[in-house]
């Protein structure tokens, strides 16, 4: 049996909704459990206090990315069925841009935020209205951007492929960066720390 299981119809669409529900469910409350529905602590991120934020999604995407890379190569996946979407390297850049400054000043992301006001925090609840204020404008405006929104298209583009390197020697790669950014992050949060204890 290899996966992706729904490619290779062993459920239909409706079983797929429901282990998408059941999925979003557990991946909330791990958010909530670290932390994450508290917008202090995810703005802390950024000031270098509280580093959980980069440790916690780094070390996700390390271990589905191993795990992906690992059933690839025992021939239990098979990747080149798993979906990703087109690059467009111009609006994709900006658009996360957007993100990550709506994200310094309102302290949560779409998912965060909604963890954030599943538990009854209403700062949550503001952030998720002004996502919806967000899409509503870029609808209004989406026909004056439409030439910009499909432009420096590159395909479905994979780091292998972009670096002309083998998976293995960019899974090595990113595992090494990820290890190098958790020591970064401990010696910031030290450092900070110590800054602020001296400053008392």
């Amino acid at each position: 049996m290899n996966a992706p299981f729904f490619k290779f119809g062993f459920f239909g669409t409706e079983v797929s909704l429901i282990f998408a529900f059941i999925i979003g469910i557990v991946f909330g409350f791990a958010l909530e459990r670290g932390g994450f529905g508290n917008a202090r602590i995810l703005a802390a991120q950024f000031y270098f206090t509280d580093m959980r934020v980069l440790k916690v999604m780094f070390t996700a995407i390390v271990t589905a990315m191993l795990g992906v890379y690992y059933l690839t190569w025992i021939g239990w996946l098979d990747l080149s069925l798993v979906y990703f979407s087109d690059t467009y390297i111009l609006p994709q850049a900006l658009g996360g841009f957007i993100l990550g400054v709506g994200f310094v000043i309102g302290g949560y992301c779409p998912g965060t935020s909604v963890v954030s006001f599943a538990t009854g925090r209403y700062d949550g609840l503001i952030f998720i209205l002004g996502v919806m204020f967000g899409i509503f404008v870029f609808g209004l405006i989406f026909p004056s951007i439409t030439e910009f929104y499909y432009s420096t298209y590159m395909g479905k583009v994979t780091l292998p492929a972009w670096l002309n390197m083998s998976y293995g020697a960019v899974v090595f790669l990113v595992v090494v960066m990820a290890l190098g950014a958790f020591a970064a992050a401990e010696w910031g949060e030290k450092k900070m720390a110590a800054k602020k204890g001296g400053s008392k």
